[in-house]
């Protein structure tokens, strides 16, 4: 486990966190993103990196387990829950080979690339294997909004942790949604802020965005 912040106070204020945890925190520009995965993975000597990023604390483990599943039966470089989205924003989940993110930052010099570790993955399908994820139910929330980006998002969460860890300590995705059954007033969608907007206006390859054709056949995988 490997935590990549982008100033020398988070890596202050993560270091006894991360080492309780067990886990690498290794600081780097704030733009060079993909710098700072590199510098990770190559002192973890990971040959697969599972994403997770820090605006996500709804994280749902369930989630995580079956995308990794997913690339390791899979035989890809790349796969994803974020390129057809299906899920809530803010349950995004990346797997990528080391190989293919050490070759994309020893290649490309794009600064949007370099910022949006795995954007030049999914830009190139005719270079990389990659693989869509989603639910494997057909339920499609992703215009359920569970990220945090402003202080409404962080109420939102607050609510969220403060109604269900007293009594679930590890509740995950199903537990929120049943949550927000009952509780249908608090339910954040895209209609109070759009999601992924750092991608607006951006080749997002075979990532399904606002205003992007999709680049993925019925099957998810890369036209």
């Amino acid at each position: 486990v490997g935590a990549a912040p982008s100033t020398a106070t988070a890596v202050d204020r993560l270091a006894t966190v991360g080492q309780d945890a067990g886990a690498a925190v290794i600081g780097g520009a704030r733009g060079e993103v993909l710098a700072r995965f590199v510098t990770v993975v190559e002192e973890q000597s990971a040959v697969a990196v599972a994403r997770l990023t820090a605006d996500c604390p709804l994280i749902s483990p369930t989630v995580v387990d079956q995308v990794v599943r997913t690339y390791v039966s899979a035989n890809v470089d790349y796969v994803s829950n974020t390129l057809e989205p299906t899920y809530p924003d803010g349950l995004d989940v990346e797997v990528v080979r080391t190989e293919a993110l050490l070759r994309i930052a020893a290649e490309s010099t794009d600064p949007h690339e370099r910022e949006h570790v795995t954007l030049g993955l999914y830009r190139r399908p005719d270079q990389f294997r990659i693989q869509s994820f989603t639910d494997p139910v057909g339920r499609n929330h992703s215009n359920l909004r569970w990220t945090v980006d402003n202080p409404e998002d962080l109420v939102f969460v607050r609510n969220v942790y403060s109604a269900l860890q007293s009594t679930q300590v590890l509740f995950d995705y199903d537990d929120i949604l049943r949550w927000l059954e009952h509780n249908p007033q608090l339910t954040r969608t895209s209609d109070d802020a759009p999601r992924n907007t750092a991608l607006d206006g951006l080749d997002t390859g075979v990532m399904r965005h606002t205003g992007n054709r999709s680049g993925l056949n019925d099957d998810g995988n890369a036209r």
